[in-house]
């Protein structure tokens, strides 16, 4: 097995070409620079190091590989995670799920349901979030990351907030038994 540290590109020309001066000089000259280049290879595997990585080179990822919904301003860990969905997303582009996976990443939770599920117009999908950050000032923001993703025949109809609580439940019941006199007075 050949050592790609180890190997220099003198050993890779044929025997032929390997007597000529300058093709020698040539590929001793290139040895240098491909050393340093080979140094580098381990870092480019950025994607695996992502959740390490420093945020500016986030943020050029994110330029880089076209993340298709991406605001500097989000926390870092909501950043890093779309750099890594954005392959994923991009081969799934306009799918419910790719809608569903992007709100869940950038907001918590939501779902996407389509006309036929709920009885709307064919074409039409709603999104139903439980998420207490998609508020007004944010609303924006949600609307650029479904439309981000969403397939362009498709029409958002309504965003619809839900909130569950726990409170505690009170029951009673009363059984009266008895009887009934019915006094009358005569006169």
């Amino acid at each position: 097995m050949i050592d790609i540290e180890q190997i220099k590109l003198i050993d890779l020309i044929p025997p032929n070409l390997q007597s000529d001066d300058k093709v020698r000089a040539a590929a001793e000259a290139l040895d240098a620079e491909l050393k340093k280049v080979t140094q580098l290879i381990p870092a480019t595997a950025l994607l695996h190091m992502i959740d390490t990585l420093p945020e500016r080179w986030v943020d050029e990822l994110a330029w880089q590989w076209h993340v298709d919904f991406y605001d500097p301003t989000l926390d870092l860990k909501i950043r890093r995670e779309l750099v890594k969905n954005s392959f994923r997303w991009h081969k799934r582009k306009g799918t419910p799920s790719a809608v569903t996976e992007l709100i869940a990443t950038v907001f918590g939770s939501g779902d996407v349901v389509e006309w036929y599920e709920y009885g709307g117009q064919p074409g039409y999908f709603r999104v139903v979030t439980s998420d207490p950050a998609a508020t007004t000032e944010r609303a924006q923001q949600f609307l650029d990351a479904i439309n981000s993703v969403k397939n362009a025949r498709s029409w958002l109809e309504s965003i619809q907030i839900t909130t569950e609580a726990t409170m505690p439940l009170y029951f009673g019941g009363m059984v009266h038994t008895g009887d009934y006199i019915i006094i009358e007075q005569g006169v």
